[in-house]
């Protein structure tokens, strides 16, 4: 008799340890760059008012992993969507089911977790302050890493709503929040556009020389402006993000002029080729998530909840 382990959504978010699942989703950034890593580009089931994607892969090393996972408009709030699904991990060597857990909080983090090692990579030492540009769930997914791993560095914090944009500040210890997205921005060295957004939410005038953005939103449109796009230096999760179309591909990254590339992080990560070429260089991160991530985060989770025997076990 197989069993698995069923870890609910708040036992989800315990086992995620921001520090483990950055070591390992720098390991799948990786691993993705050397093409070592098993894992078709994502499809999606359409509905009139949503999608549901499929993200199966196998990281060597790491793990094996399926992510299922609804993106629906939420009528309750205009403008803005739900991500709600399960993953589940696998034992790599005979296939046995070994654990299910709720995927938003761990697409909440892994994502985080890509943004804040693009920063880490291509933002200037010293370059300025934060801008955090969205107040849903994954700007303050982003907030609470940033939180967790920079308590001192001074972010700003803006979106549509007022509101909003104050409660996700304060979930950081130096954050604000600012009077609107072009005040956050301007001056900032690092920007995190994490936004639901069907068209762009910057504007390549409020960005100074030097500044990089992790781009991790835009699901259903570009979250990035053409003009930013055009004058940054480009890299991504996967080569897939430009080569294939969404919502496998980054809207912002599809028919790039013929000379133009994007260099994959996990490669930069690895010290195979450089990042930032000049300190006046503009950056660009853009995420479109990559089963790979999931992966490495659902791992990292499960090695929590059995050195602690979180979690009901279920028999299948």
């Amino acid at each position: 008799m197989n069993e698995i382990r069923f870890l609910d959504g708040a036992r989800t978010r315990a086992a995620l340890d921001p520090r483990r699942v950055l070591e390992a989703v720098e390991r799948a950034l990786i691993r993705v760059s050397r093409d070592e890593v098993s894992a078709p580009p994502r499809i999606a089931a359409r509905t009139p008012n949503g999608l549901l994607g499929a993200m199966p892969g196998h990281v060597p090393g790491i793990g094996l992993a399926a992510k299922l996972v609804s993106v629906f408009a939420d009528p309750e709030r205009p403008g803005r969507s739900s991500h709600r699904g399960l993953v589940v991990l696998f034992d790599p060597e005979d296939g046995r089911p070994l654990a299910l857990m709720d995927a938003e909080p761990l697409t909440e983090i892994r994502t985080a977790a890509s943004a804040t090692l693009g920063a880490r990579a291509l933002a200037r030492a010293g370059g300025g302050p934060v801008a955090v540009v969205g107040t849903g769930a994954q700007a303050r997914a982003q907030l609470a890493l940033l939180a967790a791993l920079a308590p001192g560095t001074p972010v700003r914090v803006a979106g549509r709503d007022a509101g909003r944009a104050a409660s996700a500040a304060a979930l950081h210890p130096a954050g604000r929040p600012a009077p609107g997205i072009e005040e956050a921005v301007r001056g900032a060295g690092t920007v995190f556009c994490c936004t639901g957004a069907a068209r762009p939410v910057i504007d390549r005038a409020w960005l100074a020389p030097g500044t990089h953005v992790s781009s991790v939103g835009g699901s259903d449109g570009p979250e990035v402006d053409a003009a930013t796009v055009r004058d940054a230096a480009l890299f991504a999760e996967w080569a897939g993000a430009a080569a294939t179309a969404p919502p496998s591909g980054a809207h912002e990254l599809q028919d790039l002029p013929a000379g133009r590339s994007v260099t994959l992080l996990g490669a930069v990560l690895a010290g195979e080729v450089p990042g930032r070429r000049r300190e006046d260089e503009l950056t660009l991160f853009k995420s479109t998530g990559h089963a790979a991530l999931d992966v490495a985060a659902a791992q990292a989770a499960h090695a929590v909840a059995v050195a602690r025997d979180w979690g009901t076990r279920v028999a299948l």
